[in-house]
């Protein structure tokens, strides 16, 4: 795989990515993304995360074909390296272990040549550009940056109606950039080329970075907790992580070479990552202005349906309910859902795959096993799913749950110390 080259108009905004598979009959894509313009020159650092983009989001060609090389466009220094070769594996991993590709799991990212470190390009102390999903955690996110006077500005990739109602719940004007894939990659999917998973946190991460870069903005602030870090099996003695894209390895990884190849000194952290899922739906609890828009349902978003905001029957409409459900009345839970899932005992065998009984963890961006355990002790009533639950946990995986443990803040984390202190004082 190359990239031959890429583009960008300042005056529209839009970025074009050349992507090539090479070989006996090679293939070749063009990828457009359309960034907010600024009113203001665009700055070096935008490029300088363009040129990490353009690689990070080839993620989406190269899984067409799977080649045995990966060849980088230009020389960077070795952080970025770093973390090219660990999107084309790490990210990869879901793909490589439902393809049966061991051989992803191995490679290396080569780049032509090695480059110094960038000048330092002090972002800190600008207005946070905060990336909404729709979801409780971006949500809360928000919330805890607009109560410390930070003013943040909300920020989206393609924003369905779901993120556009949750932009206008919360008062705050908003940024969104576009990604359009090459319209070929469909074409050949249909036709059985090779399809699966990618890390697209990190795409829309770097999007996002050089977004606040030209606008004059200060580091991208995430909602990724603590669980995202949690692999859900491991095959060929790798992790096989869904959310690896969303963990703290590939946080740091990211931040290094955003830092290393722009000079950005505070490109990117996850405010929420020394949090547990159930403890951010305890914090959401507290925010009910967007009960009627918050979704974190994939399969809604799919439907094209601003009405249809939760499925009701996916991994993670059921982990998202049984997490927010010791916060709030189940009047309250059933508003926001608009399904009654522990009334509902055809959906026994989705809450058993997430209290890891007879199954792996799905491959959803849900929290751990000890939460979903945590969050079904502490419900106390006996609605029939809740009854079925409760018989069919055995009494060792009871003495795993630890309440403290789930909801005490700790973990690996990047937040730096002035924000660290806006999150203490939110769950204080």
């Amino acid at each position: 795989m190359r990239f031959p080259s890429y583009a960008f108009d300042e005056r529209t905004g839009v970025a074009t990515f050349d992507y090539l598979l090479d070989g006996p009959a090679p293939l070749t894509f063009t990828e457009t993304i359309t960034f907010p313009v600024a009113d203001r020159p665009v700055p070096e650092t935008f490029h300088r995360v363009l040129d990490l983009l353009h690689v990070v989001a080839g993620v989406s060609y190269y899984k067409v074909g799977a080649p045995a090389r990966v060849v980088a466009p230009t020389a960077v220094p070795p952080a970025a390296a770093d973390f090219f070769t660990a999107i084309y594996t790490h990210g990869m991993a879901e793909y490589a272990y439902r393809n049966q590709l061991p051989h992803v799991l191995e490679q290396t990212v080569e780049v032509p040549g090695v480059s110094a470190d960038a000048d330092p390009v002090d972002n800190s102390q600008a207005r946070p550009l905060s990336a909404v999903g729709g979801g409780k955690d971006s949500i809360v996110t928000l919330e805890i940056l607009r109560a410390a006077g930070l003013d943040p500005v909300p920020f989206s990739v393609n924003p369905n109606p779901v993120i556009k109602a949750v932009d206008a719940a919360s008062g705050l004007d908003a940024l969104a950039a576009r990604r359009q894939l090459d319209p070929r990659l469909f074409e050949l999917n249909k036709a059985g080329a090779r399809n699966g998973h990618i890390p697209v946190t990190a795409i829309n991460s770097l999007i996002a970075i050089a977004t606040a870069a030209w606008h004059g903005l200060g580091p991208v602030v995430m909602s990724n907790e603590r669980s995202a870090s949690d692999p859900n099996l491991i095959w060929n003695g790798h992790e096989i992580n869904h959310q690896w894209s969303k963990g703290v390895a590939a946080e740091g990884l990211l931040r290094a070479a955003v830092a290393a190849h722009s000079g950005l000194t505070e490109p990117y952290f996850s405010l929420l990552r020394s949090l547990s899922e159930l403890h951010i739906a305890q914090l959401f609890a507290r925010h009910d202005a967007y009960d009627d828009v918050v979704t974190s349902c994939n399969k809604a978003f799919k439907l094209h349906d601003p009405t249809a905001r939760w499925c009701g029957d996916c991994p993670k409409c059921r982990f998202v309910y049984l997490a927010m459900a010791p916060a709030m009345p189940r009047e309250r839970l059933n508003h926001i859902f608009g399904h009654d899932l522990f009334g509902d005992v055809a959906q026994v065998p989705g809450f058993l795959e997430l209290l890891g009984i007879d199954a792996h963890k799905p491959f959803e961006c849900v929290g751990e096993v000890a939460e979903s355990l945590v969050a079904l002790s502490m419900l106390t009533d006996d609605a029939p799913v809740l009854v079925a639950l409760r018989a069919a946990v055995p009494p060792s995986a009871w003495a795993e749950a630890s309440r403290e443990a789930v909801l005490t803040p700790g973990g690996e984390t990047f937040v730096p110390d002035a924000y660290a202190k806006i999150l203490d004082a939110a769950l204080a």
